[in-house]
């Protein structure tokens, strides 16, 4: 089996399964206390921050361990803007955030806040402009990620710290995917990460707090951690988690070079291999590991069942499949084809043989799973007199109205229409994403007694 979804969690590296073993039998008693296993733990504790302080580019007193990247991407949001309250309630996020910094932001603004959401590019990518241009006398606190966890691009992190910096308001960085590879750079003021994504034990996460930085910590007042992560530390997890993450480090460079050249293979092999195919995300700002493509006329779900069948484990930020109805809140905010999406992240050690095998494969599983959702094989020529056709997508989740759509374009003369109706919220970005990809002209949406029409012209 091979494993392609290190996006979402990578194998335990073999320094963190050493680390969490020998702290297993050094790192349990509790390392508040001044007897010599106390001692031993807080030594063992002290190590760990220093090291991933190190690996972050901060002072060890600045950096917390936490129970997960959520709860360090929630408790940082809370304390920065309560720290900030006096100065106003305003807070940014791309719109690509990971769901732990968009969930804080709606936590806030249903407790009177207010949140600017800033649009990126077809590739992902924000512009610093954009958020220099949002900035406001209000604004506490502004957030970006380093690097997108669905499509692997990167962010002009430090262009958008010298635009906050400018004007006094901290920059929040979620760093889960990019801190295995290397530091943030830029000068932020709080950064959180998770252990997981790098190689390290789950339930280990980290928040900086750059001091100078106003931060009033939420929750009940706990002695813990600066008082800013609750509860009795996970000694064991963190000397797994610190130690991985300077193994990780160390290897980055010679990791990075092999995994882009595969994701480069896989970036330009796919196109060719199957028909009706766009690859997402920025090429050349973007992580190593990463690719991410979308296919036309295709089942997310059964296309992950085909290639899980085949022996390769991936994810999908399609609308159709079974964790969610709607499509990726990033390829919506991208703007481009959310039906049929493939994330493919390769963990460090990826053998090349593992990647062709993929090429060699996925063809065949597009193919058998368009052939069972009755897709057109080749695009349709014909023409005839109707002008305006109508089709009835109600009740049909993706890729089914694309699919119809497709069917009965050639029915329609050129400069005729097709109005497909539809309540799939998927419809509203992948009909215009297959205009594109086909040369017909998206008109844009209508009002309907049920669900949305979606008008589009036929040119070619």
């Amino acid at each position: 089996m091979a494993y392609f979804d290190a996006a979402s969690a990578a194998p335990l590296h073999p320094v963190a399964r050493q680390a969490l073993q020998a702290s297993l039998d050094e790192g349990w008693a509790d390392p508040a206390r001044l007897y010599r296993e106390g001692r031993r733990a807080r030594l063992l504790l002290d190590a760990a921050r220093e090291a991933a302080a190190e690996a972050v580019g901060c002072r060890p007193d600045e950096l917390v361990f936490t129970s997960s990247g959520t709860r360090a991407v929630h408790t940082g949001i809370e304390g920065a803007l309560a720290g900030r309250r006096r100065v106003g309630r305003h807070l940014i996020v791309s719109a690509v955030e990971h769901s732990s910094v968009l969930h804080s932001a709606d936590v806030h603004k249903a407790a009177g806040g207010s949140v600017t959401g800033i649009p990126v590019d077809r590739a992902g990518r924000v512009s610093p402009s954009a958020y220099a241009d949002a900035l406001r006398p209000d604004t506490a606190l502004a957030c970006l990620q380093s690097a997108n966890h669905e499509v692997g691009t990167e962010q002009p992190v430090a262009a958008v710290a010298e635009a906050c910096r400018a004007v006094g308001v901290p920059l929040l960085v979620d760093a889960a995917q990019s801190l295995g590879w290397a530091r943030v750079e830029g000068d932020w003021s709080l950064l959180t990460a998770s252990a997981h994504k790098w190689g390290g034990p789950s339930g280990v996460g980290l928040l900086a707090v750059r001091k100078g930085t106003r931060f009033s910590p939420q929750g009940p007042p706990d002695e813990r951690e600066s008082g800013r992560a609750a509860g009795f530390e996970n000694i064991p997890g963190v000397v797994a988690a610190a130690a991985s993450l300077r193994a990780v480090r160390a290897e980055a460079a010679a990791q990075a070079g092999r995994l882009r050249e595969l994701t480069e293979r896989i970036r330009g092999r796919v196109p060719e291999l199957v028909p009706d195919v766009e690859v997402v995300g920025d090429a050349v700002h973007r992580l190593p590991g990463i690719v991410t493509f979308s296919c036309l006329y295709v089942d997310g779900e059964t296309l992950l069942h085909e290639l899980d069948r085949a022996g390769f484990s991936v994810s999908s930020g399609s609308s159709c499949t079974s964790s969610t109805l709607t499509p990726s809140h990033v390829l919506k905010a991208m703007g481009v084809l959310s039906e049929g999406n493939v994330r493919v992240s390769l963990p460090p050690g990826t053998a090349a043989e593992d990647v062709d095998r993929f090429l060699s494969v996925l063809p065949g599983a597009v193919l058998a799973v368009r052939e069972k959702l009755g897709a057109p094989a080749a695009p349709t020529t014909t023409s005839a007199a109707l002008d305006t056709l109508v089709v009835d997508a109600l009740g049909k989740r993706c890729p089914i109205p694309v699919i119809e759509l497709a069917k009965v374009i050639g029915d329609v003369p050129v400069g005729g229409t097709v109005r497909v109706l539809s309540d799939d919220e998927a419809a509203r970005l992948d009909i215009p994403a297959w205009c594109e990809m086909r040369g017909q002209e998206y008109v844009g949406e209508e009002s309907a007694e049920k669900g949305t029409a979606y008008v589009v012209r036929r040119l070619a």
